[in-house]
């Protein structure tokens, strides 16, 4: 980061500021485990998981014994008024006051997806809730009414069921995968805009190269630090370890180069 305080224009380093993340690297590995293990846990144990019933129907109209091109194509244009149908309130509540369910119309068609293919004619009624059997049994209701429905309202003469409701086996949701994927990732990007964040407010000088960047000052001279009495006896310590390694380096090194010698001698011989 180079700052200049006449200006008040701040210029990033790029490479500095991979050198920072590389520096915290540990910090943002803690924090992306953490959150995957929260949303882990989040979406393990605590959200309520739901199962998705699908059955589908097709609506015909056979009022002739053969069925004309202009036919099908209207069919297929009216497959688009179906899901209005199939989600009003007419057959919602019917289906809600028929099992009791303690719920309102607009809670319920939110676990209602009703879709058509581009070109097709079939629809696809899904229920979903969070008992695997009632969700089959709330999404049959659903398509009976909505059938009967569809016949009164659009004077077909039948709608045909291609599939009956499938009692799930998984549950629809949540994904306990993504959810840990999600946590990993949103722990790891906090912990990274964190850490950046508290490099660009870092101000301080830390060294005279800083000095020379920030305040466009020449250093003069510099003023060491006076150590304590423990960090002296460490500096010692260490210091002694490191002569202790040299010499001991340099008797080995000694020691082969006459091991050498004689070797050498001895061929000569």
């Amino acid at each position: 980061m180079e700052q200049n305080y006449n200006s008040d224009e701040m210029e990033i380093d790029l490479m500095e500021i991979i050198m920072v993340l590389l520096r915290w690297a540990w910090v943002i590995i803690i924090a992306a485990v953490v959150g995957g293990l929260a949303t882990f846990c989040y979406s393990k144990f605590v959200i309520t998981p739901t199962f998705e019933s699908t059955s589908r129907i097709i609506v015909l109209n056979q009022s002739s014994d053969t069925l004309s091109y202009n036919d099908l194509t209207m069919s297929t244009q009216l497959t688009n008024d179906y899901p209005e149908l199939i989600t009003s309130r007419y057959v919602v509540e019917k289906v809600l006051a028929t099992y009791e369910l303690d719920t309102t119309y607009e809670a319920f068609v939110e676990n209602i997806a009703v879709s058509t293919g581009s070109n097709s004619r079939i629809i696809d009624i899904t229920v979903t809730d969070t008992d695997p059997l009632r969700a089959k049994e709330l999404v049959d209701a659903l398509r009976d009414v909505a059938a009967a429905r569809i016949k009164e309202i659009m004077m077909v003469d039948a709608v045909n069921v291609v599939d009956e409701g499938n009692i799930p086996t998984e549950k629809a949701n949540p994904s306990v995968g993504k959810w840990t994927l999600i946590g990993i990732l949103a722990g790891g990007f906090l912990a990274v805009a964190a850490v950046i964040v508290l490099y660009l407010l870092d101000d301080t000088i830390k060294s005279s190269e800083d000095i020379e960047k920030y305040l466009k000052l020449s250093t003069l001279g510099l003023i060491p630090i006076i150590e304590t009495e423990e960090e002296r006896r460490k500096n010692s310590r260490r210091r002694h370890k490191q002569s202790a390694e040299d010499e001991r380096e340099e008797r080995e090194a000694r020691e082969r180069t006459k091991k050498m010698v004689n070797v050498d001698m001895s061929d000569q011989q």
